[in-house]
Parts: structure tokens; sequence; C-alpha cells
């Protein structure tokens, strides 16, 4: 563990608080576990099209960005945002920032050792109901992996492995906790959050990251050893894969043309943006 150098609090982007680049405001959608619905990838196209540079750019994080958007001030368009609203993409204002988890893309789909997205929503409403974890840093991230081992190579803040048997065990930040039912791993890693806030410090030098603490004890009397081996697989590759087809973003950008193609006749079925930059269209295997 390191102790936290902070002198500022961070300025990572979202949609009510825009980066000011020069060619206009950045708006940076979080998409929880990279799952959004045709309709809404397609309405953020239009979004794109309308106001800023027309392309959709994908994160290492799975999250989705506007480029060139306009603002004024620090603030964005009351139009932009409320489409964005509109399209189910910001279900909370206040909360918008931390709205960081990553998940293991094909999980549910093919693979894994359990389907981890009613665990990912489940986490997500819960994070976004308590009111006290809306100032955690806007880089604070939880990675959910269902035990292929696709994210074991992400660094996080707080996460967990899927061990099979409806048990994972938790991941605190460069370290492993213990081994957890997955119906009560929402309210441990809620728990975790907690202490960290209260460990973390206070003001402008506080710390944005678990790593970042002088030591591990607030959040976990002891750190244990990984319960099982986890190999890193690697990037999803493109082209046909379990679950669906793994589309690349030319320049992790996604073109109009591109976005219609994706999005054809999947309006209601939901998509995976990705942490390769690329889109998983699932479709049943044969």
């Amino acid at each position: 563990m390191t102790v936290s150098a902070r002198t500022r609090p961070d300025r990572c982007p979202g949609v009510l608080r825009p980066w000011p680049a020069v060619d206009g405001a950045l708006m940076r959608i979080r998409l929880v576990g990279g799952r959004l619905t045709g309709r809404a990838l397609s309405g953020l196209s239009a979004l794109a099209q309308a106001h800023g540079d027309g392309g959709l750019h994908l994160t290492a994080r799975a999250n989705v960005q506007l480029r060139a958007m306009p603002y004024v001030g620090a603030r964005p368009h009351a139009d932009v945002v409320s489409r964005i609203e509109e399209l189910g993409l910001l279900p909370s204002r206040t909360h918008d920032l931390v709205r960081n988890v990553m998940v293991s893309p094909q999980t549910g789909l093919s693979g894994g050792r359990a389907d981890l997205r009613p665990v990912a929503s489940a986490l997500d409403e819960a994070l976004c109901a308590d009111r006290a974890l809306a100032d955690l840093s806007a880089k604070f991230l939880f990675v959910l992996d269902d035990g292929r081992g696709d994210l074991a190579g992400v660094r996080c803040d707080l996460g967990l492995v899927a061990l099979g048997g409806g048990e994972a065990q938790l991941r605190v930040g460069d370290g492993w906790a213990g081994v957890v039912p997955l119906d009560e791993a929402v309210a441990r890693l809620l728990a975790l959050a907690h202490a960290f806030r209260a460990a973390r410090g206070d003001g402008p030098t506080a710390a944005w990251h678990v790593a970042e603490l002088p030591q591990p004890e607030p959040l976990v009397p002891a750190q244990e050893p990984r319960r099982e081996a986890l190999v890193s697989t690697g990037p999803l590759p493109y082209g046909r894969v379990g679950g669906g087809r793994h589309v690349a973003a030319r320049s992790g950008i996604l073109s109009p043309a591109l976005v219609a193609e994706l999005a054809a006749g999947h309006d209601d079925d939901e998509l995976v943006v990705t942490p390769w930059r690329g889109v998983l269209i699932p479709e049943e295997e044969r």
C-alpha cells in the first residue's frame, strides 16, 4: 500500500461534469458492465451527430464518450442531459460519477462460473441509493470477474471473482479478502466502500484508490490468499465468440454507419460495450 500524495479532487468527466476540451465538452456516459440497448446506442449516436463530432468514443472501462459537445461555462447543454436521461443512461444525477462497474462482457451469455449480470445491476442500484457514497472518487472502480479471468489483469479498488457453487472471493485493492455467497456480495462490497471512505481522509488530499491507503487494516483485518488460481485469458478476440459476435470499433470510435449496423434489429436487446473497444452483439449459440 502507498500513501496518497493527492493535492486535489479528481477531474474525471461525466454527463453532468464534462471536460472542457478545445473542440468542446467531453461527456462520459458510464455503462455498468458495458450494457445498453440498441435503442440507447442509436440515441447516443444521434446526439453525437446533432451536437458533437458524430462518433461514439469507447473507453478501456467499457464506457462511451461524446466529444465536441456544447456547454455553457462548466455545465453541459440541458437538452443533451435530458435526452441521455430519456435513454436510461443517467439513472442518478447525484451518483453519475461513481457508477464505475466493470463486468466480464460474456457473463450470462457463454462460459464463466456465474451470471454476474444480476449482481452488477444490484450493485449499481444499491450504490445509487447510498447518499454517502456519492462522493467517492470518479476513478474508484469495481471489477466483477465471473471466473473466466478476462478481467484478472484489471486493477480495481473493490471487486470479486466468481468461484462457482454460488460463491465469490472479494478483491480489495491489490489483495484478496474472504469468500462470500454471491447473494451477499453487494452488501459486502458496499460495506468495504464505506470503510474506504472513512479511512481515505478528507479534503483535496483524500485518497482516490484503495491502494493509496497507508495500510489495508481499515478495510479488512488481514488479507487472505487467493482461493483459486485465476489466469488472465486476455482480451476477447473480435469476430464470432461464445455468446455472440464481437465487433471492433475502428480506432476506438463507433461511426454512425457502424452504430446503425450494430443496432439493427436490436432496439430492445442489450448490447455490450467491451473494455477492448468493441461491442458484443449477443446471439444464441448453435
